[in-house]
C-alpha cells in the first residue's frame, strides 16, 4: 500500500551523505540522497559492502560522515554545535549482536537508560519494561541475565529496551544475521507489529520476505550509492537496473 505524504513528514533528510575511510581510498558512502517519512517502513537491501550498515549508522552519527548533511526533525544533526546525545534518544538502535549488559538483569537492561536520560522514576520505568516484556512474551524473564536468554529472547529484548527510550524512529542494522534460522520468526513478528503499529523504521537486512511483506519503501544500495528505490512490489516484480536484477537472482 502507498501513502500519499506532504513534505512535512518527513523525518529524517540526508542530503549527498559521503563516507570515506583510508583517507579517501574506500568510499563505504558516495553521495546518498534520502529521505525517511513518518509511520514508512524504509526497508534496505544490497551485497555485503554495499554500504548499507554505514548508511544506516551515519543516521544516527554512530558513524561520522566525511561529508554531506543528514537532518532529523528539521534539525541538522552533523553541525558540530547539535547536542546529538538529545537528538540520538530519540532513534532507537537493534544492532545484529543484542549488545546488552551481560551483568544485568533484563530488567535492568531495560530500566537504566530510561532513569539515567529520560529522568524516569524506577517504578515508571519498571512499568514500562514489563508491559513492553508481556508484549513479546517475555515478561517471565525480567529477572534473568542475558547468558540464560536464547538469541531470539536477547534480540527481542533489544528492540523492547530501544522502546523504552519511546524514540521517533527505529533503526535496525540486520537485526536477524546472527541468529539461529528457527528464532529469525519470532523476532520478525514483533518488527512487524512495531510496523503494524505505525512506527517509522528503517531497516537494513537480507530477509527479502520480510521487505516484500512489510517495507513500504525499499531502497537497494551497491558501491555506496543508492542504485534503485521504489515500493516492495516494483523492486521485487519489475526492478529496473541490471545490478538490481542479478541481485535478487541470487537471493530470491
Amino acid at each position: 500500500m502507498t501513502i500519499n505524504r506532504s513534505s512535512s513528514d518527513v523525518i529524517i533528510k540526508v542530503t549527498g551523505l559521503q563516507k570515506h575511510f583510508k583517507g579517501g581510498g574506500i568510499k563505504a558512502l558516495d553521495g546518498i540522497d534520502a529521505e525517511i517519512r513518518r509511520g514508512e517502513v524504509v526497508v534496505i537491501i544490497g551485497p555485503s559492502g554495499s554500504g548499507k550498515s554505514t548508511f544506516l549508522r551515519c543516521l544516527n552519527l554512530l558513524e561520522l560522515p566525511t561529508g554531506g548533511t543528514i537532518e532529523f526533525e528539521g534539525v541538522d544533526i552533523t553541525d558540530p554545535k547539535t547536542d546529538i546525545n538529545r537528538h540520538r534518544q530519540k532513534m532507537g538502535m537493534v544492532f545484529q549482536h543484542f549488545n546488552l549488559f551481560p551483568h544485568m538483569t533484563v530488567l535492568r537492561n531495560m530500566t537504566i537508560a530510561p532513569m539515567t536520560l529520560l529522568k524516569k522514576s524506577k517504578a515508571e520505568a519498571e512499568e514500562k519494561a514489563m508491559a513492553l516484556l508481556k508484549r513479546v512474551g517475555l515478561e517471565d524473564r525480567h529477572g534473568a541475565y542475558p547468558s540464560q536468554l536464547s538469541g531470539g529472547q536477547k534480540q527481542r529484548i533489544a528492540i523492547v529496551r530501544a522502546l523504552c527510550m519511546d524514540p521517533e524512529v527505529m533503526l535496525f542494522d540486520e537485526p536477524t544475521s546472527a541468529l539461529d534460522p528457527e528464532m529469525v520468526g519470532e523476532v520478525l513478528d514483533v518488527m512487524k507489529q512495531l510496523a503494524h503499529d505505525g512506527m517509522t523504521m528503517a531497516v537494513v537486512t537480507h530477509e527479502m520476505g520480510f521487505a516484500r511483506e512489510v517495507g513500504s519503501r525499499v531502497i537497494f544500495m551497491d558501491n555506496g550509492q543508492i542504485i534503485e528505490e521504489n515500493t516492495p512490489d516494483m523492486i521485487f516484480s519489475n526492478p529496473q537496473s541490471e545490478r538490481l536484477k542479478n541481485f535478487l537472482a541470487k537471493v530470491l
